[in-house]
């Protein structure tokens, strides 16, 4: 196998680099993946633009390790794995979640992975280079799924985050009698529109516009919202945008009692108005984090035609063209979700 591959490394806000890189080296437990396809989530472009929830405001709160390969929403095929590696075989197509666990902190040993406090995401730490390359090494503790052979390339390389999207209607705990918001229909808003509706709610709305006619656009849908449940609010509101806006929008258009879950990543810190939450509605406030025990369910929905897919890559590109890339997630009115293929 060649020593050097190509791949997309981060070293600062606004500095991606394309270059040669080495060849991932596996050990005990390993498997080294070539990979076929990966989506860029909204997460990599507010870490290029310097995002806080990435870069933060020092050294000392910095999430991401500069330099390394970003990309979490990966799939390939594994053309290495350690002798010691059980139930997986070279030529196998698989999918890995996205954090690697350290499997000893409390959240893991209470099999709460998502959560670990090492929090070891592909694609922003140097040991948990991603997928935006040639060639992915894939750690002992990595959880890797089989992906049907029925699969295209676009369903393979959705299911990381359609994942995240199951896991956040799931924390909704929705009810048959609920109206449900959600509010951002990218590739995941999307998912989680179809996914919410197989729980049978009263009502689904999406609803999505852009950040540079949100400020236009709120009052309008908050005055919507209260039409369509007879001035009361919507039960759930699920903010899958990342845009500080929506986040007065969702209290605004929640009923009393209702439950608002935050899945959207922000760029910056948000503020809200507190007393809306605790002695106005009374509101639950709900975090969704990453995509917990979901991964089986949704390989299992996509094959079954219950989950979705059609549309939802709406554009590929060579890894080399990384940056008309990411310019078409940012501003192509078109673009839901975007796969590098390298």
């Amino acid at each position: 196998m060649e020593t050097k591959m190509k791949a997309l490394l981060s070293y600062a806000p606004y500095d991606n680099r394309y270059e040669d890189v080495p060849v991932p080296t596996i050990g005990n437990g390993e498997i080294l993946l070539k990979v076929k396809g990966c989506g860029i989530c909204a997460g990599d472009i507010k870490a290029y633009h310097g995002g806080i929830r990435i870069w933060g405001t020092s050294e000392e709160d910095r999430y991401i390790e500069a330099p390394c390969i970003g990309g979490h929403e990966f799939y390939g095929e594994i053309v290495q794995k350690a002798a010691d590696v059980e139930g997986f075989e070279i030529g196998d197509t698989i999918v890995s979640e996205q954090i690697i666990p350290c499997g000893i902190c409390r959240f893991c040993r209470e099999g709460k992975y998502w959560m670990c406090t090492r929090s070891a995401v592909f694609g922003f730490k140097q040991y948990a280079n991603g997928g935006f390359a040639e060639y992915v090494r894939l750690d002992k503790n990595c959880l890797n799924h089989k992906i049907p052979k029925s699969f295209t390339s676009e369903q393979s390389a959705l299911i990381e985050p359609i994942a995240c999207g199951m896991h956040a209607i799931e924390r909704a705990n929705i009810q048959h009698s609920d109206v449900v918001v959600i509010a951002g229909l990218g590739a995941i808003g999307l998912s989680m529109v179809n996914i919410t509706s197989l729980a049978l709610p009263k009502l689904v709305i999406g609803i999505d516009v852009k950040e540079n006619r949100l400020a236009m656009g709120k009052e309008f849908v908050v005055e919507e919202i209260m039409n369509l449940t007879d001035g009361l609010g919507c039960d759930v509101y699920v903010e899958a945008s990342g845009s500080p806006r929506s986040v007065r929008q969702g209290m605004d258009s929640l009923k009393n009692l209702g439950r608002y879950v935050q899945m959207g990543v922000f760029a910056e810190e948000v503020t809200a108005d507190w007393n809306v939450m605790g002695d106005g509605k009374e509101l639950t406030i709900i975090g969704s984090h990453l995509s917990a025990l979901t991964f089986p369910s949704v390989i299992k929905g996509i094959e079954s035609g219950l989950i979705k897919t059609e549309g939802l890559i709406s554009h590929k590109f060579a890894l080399a063209d990384w940056k008309e890339a990411f310019q078409t997630a940012e501003k192509d009115p078109n673009a839901v979700k975007i796969m590098l293929l390298p």
